[in-house]
């Protein structure tokens, strides 16, 4: 006769405390003279593909919060932002997301390479590494590909220190990426 395995509560299971990114963007869109952009749904490294909150204790070995996690996936998160900070340069006639309508002369591509909380240092920081190729789509030509990579100091050695400078961290390298499309259409 086989063993009889049971699983037993020893209380109510507390849900996960969820964090987004954000960035804070100021103004409205303008259109500019140049030309429409669609950006594409962003990919991510394995292992930083998901919801869960990724730290390092020591290099090469990603650990999870047990009970700290994003709201989605940070790859998605990143679309939307991506698309407020270029539209507000002012610099494309229009800029939307992959699977619209609206037909495009330029295509960004982007890959969250790394982001994590590193507990190797301290103070603890986060580090957010983007990799992105921007291409024409007539001509499926690339314009140019560029990694960007900044680290940002948490200001407490818990979740919520590394995911308010993860979301600082976005914000940098959203300015840079903007920065980065803007120079290789002039």
């Amino acid at each position: 006769m086989g063993g009889l395995i049971a699983c037993v509560s020893l209380g109510p299971s507390t849900p996960p405390t969820r964090y987004e990114l954000q960035a804070d963007f100021e103004g409205q869109p303008v259109a500019g003279p140049g030309p429409a952009l669609v950006v594409a749904v962003p990919t991510a490294a394995a292992g930083f593909d998901g919801p869960r909150i990724v730290y390092v204790r020591r290099s090469h070995e990603l650990e999870f919060f047990s009970r700290n996690e994003w709201v989605d996936a940070p790859a998605r998160m990143l679309a939307p932002l991506l698309v407020r900070a270029l539209e507000r340069s002012g610099r494309f006639q229009s800029v939307s997301e992959a699977g619209t309508a609206a037909a495009a002369g330029l295509r960004l591509e982007s890959e969250i390479v790394r982001l994590q909380h590193e507990f190797t240092v301290r103070p603890s920081r986060v580090r957010l590494t983007v990799r992105v190729q921007l291409s024409d789509v007539a001509s499926r030509r690339v314009l140019g590909a560029r990694e960007f990579e900044t680290v940002e100091e948490a200001l407490s050695d818990d979740p919520y220190g590394g995911v308010v400078a993860a979301n600082r961290a976005v914000r940098r390298v959203l300015d840079d990426i903007v920065a980065y499309c803007v120079g290789s259409t002039e």
